[in-house]
């Protein structure tokens, strides 16, 4: 799988190659996702996306619905390539994890809103707050989704820190669901490779 830096029909594996590729990297991609996920306290789970996970999620699902038509290839470009970070944030899709359903239907009631409490904190800087499903809205008066898509979007001179090495906590200050931690070194030096500029 090569990185451009652009997702285009052209840059994508036929189903043939992706099929022998899958075969050998599969683990590496995922030792990349795992890397990349980050666990805020017991019930939420951010997975910061990356031009390779959005690329193998399209190449999945091209392999699983069997799409090699022009058409279909594109529709699972624009439906995934908004989620890649473009150089001056971090996007990840953000779950609400609860395995008892009951205890999950409470919850998701109690924390609406979360995903606009959603916070990175760069060591010196101020918090940059998610911006929150931008595609469509997740929720409503009774409930949150269990799943959310969140951008961190930094300006220049909060990128400059974290490349610089700056320590950086995710956290929530939701009401109902205050956490915050440090991010790992070597997923923070993952997500560090994610800003340009």
């Amino acid at each position: 799988m090569q990185l451009t830096g652009q997702i285009t029909p052209d840059s994508l594996m036929s189903l043939e190659a992706y099929t022998k590729w899958r075969k050998l990297h599969k683990p590496e991609v995922i030792a990349h996702r795992k890397l990349r996920s980050v666990h805020l306290g017991e019930n939420v789970h951010v997975q910061f996306e990356s031009e390779t996970t959005i690329r193998y999620q399209i190449q999945e699902m091209l392999r699983i619905e069997k799409v090699f038509e022009e058409e279909g290839i594109q529709q699972e470009i624009d439906a995934y390539v908004p989620l890649m970070p473009d150089g001056s944030n971090w996007k990840g899709t953000m779950m609400l994890e609860y395995t008892d359903i009951n205890e999950r239907k409470r919850e998701l009631a109690r924390l609406i809103g979360i995903e606009d409490r959603m916070f990175v904190e760069v060591e010196g800087h101020p918090r940059v707050y998610a911006i929150a499903d931008e595609d469509l809205d997740r929720e409503n008066d009774e409930k949150t989704s269990a799943v959310h898509f969140v951008r961190f979007e930094f300006n220049a001179a909060t990128k400059a820190a974290i490349q610089a090495g700056a320590a950086v906590k995710i956290g929530c200050d939701h009401t109902n669901y205050p956490a915050h931690m440090e991010i790992p070194a070597d997923t923070l030096a993952s997500l560090a490779g994610d800003l340009r500029g």
